[in-house]
C-alpha cells in the first residue's frame, strides 16, 4: 500500500470523511488496505483505474455504502453478499472481466444506477433470477457485451429513464420493451437488429430531451429508408399496420440472424485473462 492510500484512509478514519477515492492507486486486492471493510461510515468508495481481480465478501461490511466505483479493473467475479449492501444506489462494474452476475443480484432495494458495460455478460444463465426485480433502476448500462436477446422480463424495471443496449449482438428485441412507459433514452446502436417491435412506438422518444440510437445494424430496407430522415420517421412507421403485419410474418419464418462480428468480440480487453 502507497503512502498516499494510506493517508486518504487514515484521514477518512480521523475525520470519519464518508467519501474514498481511491482510484488509480495500482491497489490489487481491497485486503491490502487493512481496516478498509470495518470502515462503516464510508458512503461512497471509488476504486476506478485500478488492478482489481477479485472483491471479496467482507465487502458487505460497509453497510452504510450508497455509490461504489470499481470501473476499469480485472474483476472476474462478484460475491453474492454484494447484494446485501441495502442502501446502494448506484454499482459501476464496467470494464471488467464479469461473465455473469452472482445469485441473488437483483435483491439490491434502493439501486438507481448499474452500469456493467464492456464485460462479458450474455443473457443465457449470465443474469440471476431475480435481476429483473430491480424496480427502483432508473438508469441501465449494458452496452459492449453479448447479450443476443433480451428477456421480456425487462417490462418489471417500470422505473427505466435510461436503457443501453449498444454494441451488443441483439438479433430481436422483446415486445414488452414497450411498456417501460417512463423510458427516454434507448441506445440500441451496434448490434445485429434487422426490425424493430412496433411497441417501440408507444414510448416517449420523441421529444427533444429523448434519446434514440439505432445507427450501426444491418436494418432490412423499410427501416433503413426510414432512417436516413430521421429516428421519428422510423417511430411513425412502426404505428403502421403494414409495418406491424410485415414484423409478424418476419417473427414466424424465423430467419437466420445476420453473423457476429467475432474479430472485433475477441479483441476487447475484458476477453484477455492477464493482468497487466
Amino acid at each position: 500500500m502507497s503512502k498516499a492510500v494510506r493517508k486518504i484512509l487514515d484521514e477518512s478514519r480521523e475525520s470519519g470523511n464518508p467519501e474514498l477515492e481511491l482510484q488509480d492507486k495500482q491497489i490489487t486486492s481491497l485486503e491490502e488496505l487493512p481496516g478498509l471493510l470495518l470502515m462503516e461510515h464510508v458512503t461512497r468508495l471509488s476504486l476506478p483505474h485500478n488492478r482489481l481481480t477479485t472483491i471479496p465478501p467482507s465487502i458487505a461490511n460497509l453497510v452504510n455504502l450508497e455509490i461504489l466505483n470499481l470501473f476499469n479493473n480485472a474483476i472476474e467475479e462478484l460475491p453474492t453478499s454484494i447484494s446485501s449492501l441495502n442502501k446502494l444506489r448506484i454499482l459501476n462494474v464496467g470494464m471488467n472481466r464479469l461473465d455473469a452476475l452472482p445469485r441473488g443480484f437483483g435483491s439490491f432495494p434502493v439501486l438507481e444506477v448499474l452500469d456493467i458495460t464492456y464485460n462479458n455478460i450474455s443473457e443465457e444463465e449470465s443474469l440471476p433470477g431475480n435481476f429483473f426485480m430491480l424496480e427502483s433502476l432508473r438508469a441501465l448500462y449494458m452496452g459492449d457485451n453479448d447479450f443476443e436477446v433480451l428477456s421480456p422480463l425487462i417490462k418489471n424495471l417500470k422505473n427505466l429513464q435510461i436503457l443501453s443496449l449498444r454494441d451488443n449482438d441483439l438479433i430481436i428485441l422483446p415486445r414488452e420493451i414497450g411498456e417501460l412507459t417512463r423510458l427516454r433514452e434507448l441506445h440500441l446502436q451496434g448490434n445485429r437488429l434487422e426490425l424493430l417491435p412496433p411497441e417501440i412506438s408507444n414510448l416517449d422518444l420523441m421529444s427533444q430531451r429523448s434519446v434514440l440510437r439505432l445507427e450501426c445494424n444491418p436494418w432490412q430496407q423499410i427501416i433503413a429508408d426510414q432512417l436516413l430522415l430521421g429516428t421519428s420517421h422510423v417511430l411513425d412507421m412502426l404505428k403502421n399496420d403494414s409495418y406491424k403485419f410485415l414484423y409478424q410474418r418476419y417473427l414466424s419464418t424465423g430467419s437466420q440472424p445476420p453473423p457476429k462480428n467475432f474479430e472485433a468480440k475477441n479483441r476487447k480487453i475484458s476477453r484477455k485473462r492477464e493482468v497487466a
